[in-house]
């Protein structure tokens, strides 16, 4: 027992250190320095607080524009990352060396430097002095050392190659050779602007992610997590592998909290694990329901992994968009990994934990459920069109008005909760285990929902900017953390008022200090990223890189996609998600978006986008490093590689969505009504719910090797019914491009022309590319021609662009002067693509019969 208990206290201390040494950094000194190194944390959060609220705007005070808060931000990163991350395995962890505190000041300075000489540089733009240039060097060497000690080397390298590539040009061998940069121009790119390592990504660093992480840490560190997951195992601990459903929910809850997959594999792991494996779960599979659980966590809705918010800017689309886009794939995924765990269950006979709720008949467990969805249902509707016609009639008082309302709500919560017991955090070594009832685990922390939905509020309903709803649902928690205690021992008859608001405020300062820590390596991360940005956009290698990638896929989509695939895994091993995502997102995401154009598959942006997305957080699971299966597996105590390829199995859903939404985008709800949503949804989650059971070999019964076959078939065309469809029943019809105008005439509103265009790109060379033409308004042709803002010279056969109207809609798709249509396709009236599920379901029936019949029959003999 005491072996077991000191194997058991050094796991969690390699677990804490596996943590430490990728999020927060594994350095705890004592005494002073390690008080200055929380300070300095709680200030890095406290000056993302200021400048992210409107009152430095209030009180003409402390008004950084984006490039100085930029360059304060690295330098609390780059302060903080040589204070929190030892040089090398062997240096000390309870002391911060001399060299550490003077390689910290002077990246720190140099982080600072475009905020602290801000007007100087303004009157030099692009005319770096010595001084500029001696500053960035140094500032990049010390970047480059802070992402090996915060991130490892992969990404030093990546971006150490990048930096060499742009000086050397002239001396690279054949395509990728380039006219060179100086060491001046280099420097004053990468360093002095706000092209490379103050571009877009620690902008985004900057402005969203930091107050999203300080929100998740705060919501954390007030109780949150514990009830999430206690949450999860009383409503599903005691189904069949009742702990691995209770894991897959806990670590989705958990997932819109927190955006790195190894803290949400230890935070939730640490409870789910043990009682999955009591459940009768092999270590390697109980750890790798968690890593595909936790790693999902960054594709779920609001709260996405870092590289969400990066979208925003490289897709041009709000953060709404964003959500909506990723909500349907990232659903369907989790539905399915419960499904796949529910399959595991009965595969091995499994059972729940005991349950503690009194037994309910079925018929009051179904309307009790039904109910609280209608309360809840009828409760958004009320607050929706109460606030909308009170808004009109409140004015410049709504806000203080919901600010009271929302407070009256919360009191009432911690009344209610008032009249539970307490959540206690429970031991995951104790020999038994007792469920916890539902309905006092779930009254007992209600208040922990209110600032999640002040957040989704003010991002899909107000359409607050990112970075201003974190930091208004950051201010309720920041109120929560310092009133839930004295408030609640008041309502429970033992305040002790001072010993409360004491603990609040300790639990404040340590979510400010751990927010703040979390972000080091994502600011470092995304400054390095920024350097590989820059250099593709100074050296040009991103047009190089689209021609070889164009001759290894011979041309094929399809090719292409896996070679991205394949890179993404590549990099996630030893790069951050999100700094894959930028990486791969710079170099590879246009070209898709070209290559798929000229094969005549328009795929929109942002579906490119969720593709190296998907893939990128596919690397924290993929062996042999993939880091969340290690930090699984140190919890299951497994095999860390085993546990790695189990977790890629059961991710398999989460790989096959990317490629399935690239063909098919009414899975990210583009150009989709409400109800067509609703369908979609419906059979998008049967059809991933049938490919679970095919790659899992198990539906009803033990599956044969054809009926898995027939399986994957029938989702494929769930997922694609038109590919079916249009083999049989071509969607277009060829027209003259001479008759353009006659096809555009009888089109219907709505319908969209495809056409195919030749001419000259940006840089004069030939090109030819295919484009969706949306019908416009307009009586005859003609008159939708010029609705477009396009004119055409028809000669003979030949249908060539006379003129684009400036801001037009022509214009604003890339029509030019000069262009040729050399195709036109009109669409045909056929049947609707979705006629293709019924042969699909029928052949479901098929194989759910012989699968059912053959069960029957293996159970006979067992009845006899």
């Amino acid at each position: 027992m005491t072996e077991d208990n000191k194997r058991a206290s050094g796991t969690e201390v390699d677990l804490e250190d596996m943590v430490a040494s990728t999020d927060s950094g594994a350095r705890k000194p004592a005494g002073v320095p390690g008080k200055l190194l929380v300070s300095i944390a709680a200030a890095w959060s406290l000056f993302q607080l200021w400048i992210a609220s409107p009152i430095p705007f209030m009180l003409g005070f402390g008004v950084f524009n984006a490039t100085e808060a930029r360059s304060i931000h690295l330098a609390f990163a780059l302060f903080l990352a040589y204070m929190a991350y030892p040089a090398l395995q062997r240096s000390p962890r309870d002391r911060i060396p001399i060299q550490d505190w003077v390689l910290a000041a002077a990246a720190a300075f140099c982080g600072a430097y475009m905020f602290i000489f801000y007007e100087q540089l303004a009157q030099r733009p692009g005319a770096p002095i010595l001084q500029d240039v001696i500053v960035g060097i140094i500032g990049i060497l010390l970047l480059l050392e802070a992402t090996r000690r915060a991130l490892g080397p992969p990404l030093m390298i990546v971006a150490l190659v990048f930096l060499i590539y742009s000086l050397a040009g002239p001396w690279m061998p054949g395509i990728l050779a380039h006219g060179g940069v100086s060491l001046y121009g280099l420097i004053n790119h990468q360093w002095l602007t706000t092209q490379g390592v103050f571009g877009i990504a620690l902008g985004v660093s900057t402005s969203f992610v930091f107050l999203f992480v300080l929100f998740g840490a705060l919501l954390d560190k007030a109780g949150a997590g514990n009830y999430f997951i206690k949450v999860a195992f009383s409503l599903l601990g005691h189904y069949k592998g009742g702990p691995a459903k209770a894991a897959v929910v806990a670590s989705g809850m958990t997932g819109l909290i927190s955006g790195s997959s190894i803290a949400n594999v230890v935070t939730t792991g640490t409870f789910t694990v043990p009682m999955m494996k009591r459940v009768g779960f092999p270590a390697e599979k109980a750890g790798a329901v968690e890593v595909a659980s936790s790693v999902n966590g960054q594709i779920m809705p609001p709260v996405m992994g870092a590289a969400a918010f990066l979208m925003v800017e490289y897709v041009g689309i709000s953060y709404v968009e964003v959500i909506k886009h990723a909500f349907l794939p990232a659903l369907i995924s989790y539905i399915a990994l419960i499904y796949i765990v529910h399959l595991e269950a009965l595969k091995a006979n499994m059972q729940g934990l005991e349950s503690s709720n009194p037994p309910k008949p079925l018929v009051r467990k179904v309307i009790g459920f039904l109910g609280g969805l209608l309360l809840m249902m009828i409760t958004a509707l009320v607050v929706y069109y109460g606030l909308g016609w009170l808004k009109p009639v409140l004015g410049d008082a709504t806000p203080w008005v919901v600010a009271v309302v929302l407070a009256a709500i919360y009191v009432g919560l911690l009344k209610l909760a008032a009249g539970y017991p307490e959540l206690e955090l429970d031991d995951p070594n104790e020999p038994v285990y007792t469920l916890p009832q539902t309905r006092p685990t779930v009254m007992v922390g209600l208040q922990y929902i209110l600032p999640v939905i002040v957040l989704i509020w003010c991002l899909m309903v107000e359409r607050l900017s990112p970075g201003l709803s974190a930091f208004w649902a950051t201010v309720f928690m920041v109120f929560i953390m310092l009133t839930q205690r004295p408030i609640t021992s008041i309502f429970r008859g033992r305040s002790n008022m001072t010993a409360d608001i004491h603990e609040g405020i300790l639990d404040l300062w340590d979510g400010l200090v751990t927010g703040a820590r979390n972000m080091i390596g994502i600011g470092i991360a995304t400054a390095t990223a920024g350097i590989i940005v820059g250099a593709v956009s100074q050296t040009g290698v991103g047009l190089v890189l689209a021609d070889v990638v164009e001759i290894l896929s011979m041309g094929n989509l399809m090719l292409i996609l896996l070679l991205t695939a394949v890179l993404s895994l590549i990099l996630g091993m030893g790069l951050p998600t999100t700094a894959n995502y930028i990486v791969v997102s710079a170099l590879l995401a246009p070209v898709i978006v070209q290559l798929g154009e000229q094969s005549g598959l328009l795929v929109p942006l942002i579906a490119v986008h969720l593709f190296v997305f998907y893939f990128g957080i596919m690397a924290d699971v993929t062996p042999p490093v993939g880091l969340a299966s290690f930090a699984a597996a140190a919890v299951s105590g497994g095999d860390p590689i085993r546990t790695g390829f189990q977790a890629f199995y059961y991710s398999l859903r989460t790989a096959a969505l990317p490629f399935l939404f690239i063909f098919n985008t009414d899975l990210l709800l583009i150009d989709v009504t409400f109800l067509q949503g609703i369908l979609i949804f419906v059979v998008s989650t049967i059809a991933m719910l049938i490919f679970a059971a095919a790659t899992q070999g198990f539906m009803i019964a033990r599956s044969r090797w054809y009926e898995s076959i027939l399986l994957l078939l029938v989702a494929f065309t769930l997922f694609r019914p038109g590919f079916w469809m249009d083999m049989i029943h071509d969607p277009y019809r060829e027209v003259p491009p001479a008759q353009f105008v006659e096809a555009l005439g009888n089109a219907e509103e709505d319908t969209t022309l495809r056409l195919q265009v030749s001419g000259l790109d940006a840089y004069g060379d030939p090109m030819t590319t295919y484009m969706t033409l949306p019908v416009p308004e307009g009586e005859t042709g003609q008159e939708r021609l010029e609705n477009l803002g396009l004119e055409l010279i028809i000669e003979e056969e030949r249908a060539v662009v006379d003129m684009v109207a400036f801001g037009s809609q022509a214009a604003d798709m890339g029509f030019d002067f000069d262009q040729e249509i050399i195709q036109v396709q009109a669409p045909v009236d056929r049947w609707t693509k979705e006629w293709m599920w019924i042969p699909a379901f029928v052949v479901f029936g098929l194989v759910v019969m012989l699968q059912r019949r053959r069960r029957d029959r293996s159970a006979a003999p067992a009845r006899a």
